[in-house]
């Protein structure tokens, strides 16, 4: 029974998002290339707030998250905040032809090895980092649930007045 128990809790801790509650350094940098065919760096967003979003068009909680992305972009995106989405899938067809019904108007990028993906320790979809101005990792949050987003807020909100 104790064994049952231990696993159970193991599984559960392992499903539910976890927030990295200290910074943990520097945010990895990277360049990859855009929906719009250009190199975009993470370096190009330094003093800005940044959320990085690892999504695949297959995922569910992804394609649910997306809109509320868009929303939280359109708001705050003029308040020195932008959000980048890092579509992980091998080929980038599938998720252009999601964008195209779902459209965005924030910056998507194709990590298709995902080396990027492993930079930031992402082992499942939809998986969020937020940066703050300085450069320094201060959220992870893995995976989505219906009220996540006012999670993302309370953080934007408060590394943008930082």
């Amino acid at each position: 029974m104790r064994n049952r128990i231990a696993a159970v809790a193991a599984a559960l801790a392992v499903s539910l998002p976890a927030f990295a509650a200290d910074p943990t350094g520097p945010a990895p940098s990277f360049t990859l290339t855009s929906s719009a065919g250009q190199d975009v760096s993470l370096a190009q967003y330094k003093g800005q707030v940044v959320m990085l979003n690892f999504w695949a068009s297959w995922c569910g909680p992804c394609r649910q998250e997306m809109p509320l992305l868009e929303s939280i972009y359109k708001k705050y995106n003029k308040m020195g905040f932008t959000l980048i989405g890092v579509n992980v899938e091998p080929n980038s067809q599938a998720a252009n032809e999601w964008l195209k019904a779902t459209p965005v108007s924030f910056p998507i990028l194709y990590d298709k090895d995902s080396k990027v993906s492993k930079l930031y320790d992402v082992a499942g979809m939809p998986s969020t980092v937020i940066i703050d101005r300085s450069g320094k990792l201060r959220v992870l949050h893995r995976g989505y649930k219906p009220g996540d987003e006012n999670e993302y807020l309370d953080s934007i909100r408060t590394l943008i007045r930082e």
